[in-house]
């Protein structure tokens, strides 16, 4: 088995957790890396309602004499359980004559400790078996399921105009066909349970019993707990998965990316476990029998600790982006078909300043495209349309500044302006004339100087 030929003992030994895991098996750990007493991997089965502890030794190696097969029947026999137990010799390479007959003769006597042996080419037969790629001496996560990444009862684009709905001056029956692309983010959804008790000289005065659910992206680099709104849409549907198949994508999408889990199931148990470490520390303040009072750090043992679950899914993230003139709006979200969170919301946002979110009104200018907050928004004086502050021609007329689409609307207006009489210059600046009447006579006389009559 070439490929696991650079391994370390102790690394096979993480491949192999990763395998049992996947094969469906419970509590998969393993022993301490010390005076392991031949028990390199140990986890559960639950057959006919009767959980049964295996004790697995590991061995990186050409061949595997008897020796080591007796040494785990006795490994078996002093282990600490409470039910029935049994064994597996696991190695990259193969068996003696004398191991197997071992192995054999233990089965055929109906053992209470018996042991089954697996070599290197029932590994490949299991990786095969189990989906998993032996990627550079390594198992990592791969998946062929997927949460949906539309509504199978709603045309794709339904988002982009559920998006556009609320913004004012434009119908969904005039937004463009957006540009959609569909990003298959790899996740895993996480389940252990925490269980420890600390006690002192006056009892116990702290005790943790917990089992957390949470999620994390899972691509290459650090992972990462996604966010409170995003994590229960991966959880919630679960059931609802479905074949990622990407050519049945690409008819839906115009891009269609598929992202790699980053790392093995181990190194993610092994960093949710220093996380849930982090998380359950705590100090806890007690009197002790002197009656003193006495702070104690209280940190659960990698032990008390117990994944329970590893469940891989890619979460689809869709974002579409719509031209409107000169403007690009992105809308990107996580997608469970009917379900979404958005990441991105470039709908609901100025164009002109940093105002965003949806309690702020958004108005659509027709002579640019921009979508503007009612900070940049006006009304065009000729069409009586809004116009934005970005893209709009002024001229102050008397003593207000009027917007226009573009010169020619203006030079109409002044044009129109002129032949006006004064009162209804007057009406121009509304902010006055709807005022005191000193206001408005002292608006018409500024207007009567202008005009050069006195």
């Amino acid at each position: 088995m070439a490929i696991l030929d650079d391994l370390s003992g102790f690394e096979f030994e993480d491949l192999m957790e990763d395998v049992f895991r996947n094969l469906g098996y419970e509590n998969v750990r393993q022993a301490k890396r010390t005076a392991d007493e031949g028990r390199d991997v140990i986890m559960e089965e639950v057959i006919d309602e009767t959980r049964r502890a295996i004790i697995v030794e590991c061995k990186h190696t050409g061949t595997v004499g008897r020796p080591v097969v007796q040494k785990l029947h006795s490994a078996i026999a002093t282990f600490d359980f409470d039910g029935p137990k049994r064994g597996i010799v696991v190695t990259t390479g193969r068996f003696t004559s004398p191991a197997q007959e071992y192995a054999d003769r233990l089965q055929q006597n109906d053992d209470p400790y018996p042991i089954e042996l697996l070599d290197g080419e029932d590994l490949r037969e299991i990786a095969d078996e189990i989906g998993l790629d032996l990627y550079n001496g390594r198992i990592e996560i791969l998946c062929d399921e997927t949460l949906r990444p539309y509504d199978p009862a709603a045309d794709v684009d339904a988002p982009v105009q559920e998006a556009f709905r609320d913004i004012k001056n434009i119908e969904a029956a005039d937004l463009p066909e957006p540009h959609s692309r569909v990003t298959f983010r790899p996740v895993v959804a996480v389940t252990a349970d925490t269980n420890a008790v600390f006690e002192t000289s006056v009892g116990v005065i702290h005790r943790i019993n917990d089992r957390t659910q949470f999620v994390v992206h899972a691509a290459r680099g650090h992972p990462k707990v996604a966010d409170d709104d995003v994590a229960p849409l991966v959880i919630e549907n679960f059931h609802a998965t479905i074949d990622l198949d990407t050519e049945q994508f690409t008819e839906v999408f115009d891009d269609v990316e598929e992202r790699r889990f980053g790392q093995t199931q181990t190194e993610y148990k092994e960093w949710a476990v220093e996380r849930l470490q982090d998380y359950h520390t705590t100090t806890v303040t007690y009197t002790g029998d002197n009656n003193v009072t006495y702070n104690k750090n209280c940190e659960p043992n990698r032990s008390d600790i117990s994944v329970q679950s590893i469940e891989p899914v890619y979460f689809p993230e869709v974002r579409q982006t719509t031209e409107l003139q000169e403007y690009t709006y992105p809308y990107e979200y996580y997608a469970a078909g009917p379900s979404r969170v958005t990441a991105e919301d470039g709908i609901h946002q100025c164009v002109h300043c940093d105002t965003t979110g949806s309690d702020e009104t958004y108005t659509y200018c027709p002579n640019c495209g921009a979508i503007a907050c009612s900070s940049h928004i006006k009304t065009e004086r000729l069409e009586g349309e809004p116009i934005c502050t970005g893209c709009a021609v002024t001229e102050r007329f008397a003593l207000k500044t009027k917007y226009f689409y573009d010169d020619q609307n203006l030079e109409a207006f002044r044009e129109e302006y002129a032949d006006m009489p004064l009162h209804e210059k007057a009406m121009e600046n509304k902010w006055l004339a709807g005022g005191s009447v000193v206001a408005t006579l002292l608006l018409v006389v500024g207007l009567l100087v202008i005009g050069g009559i006195i």
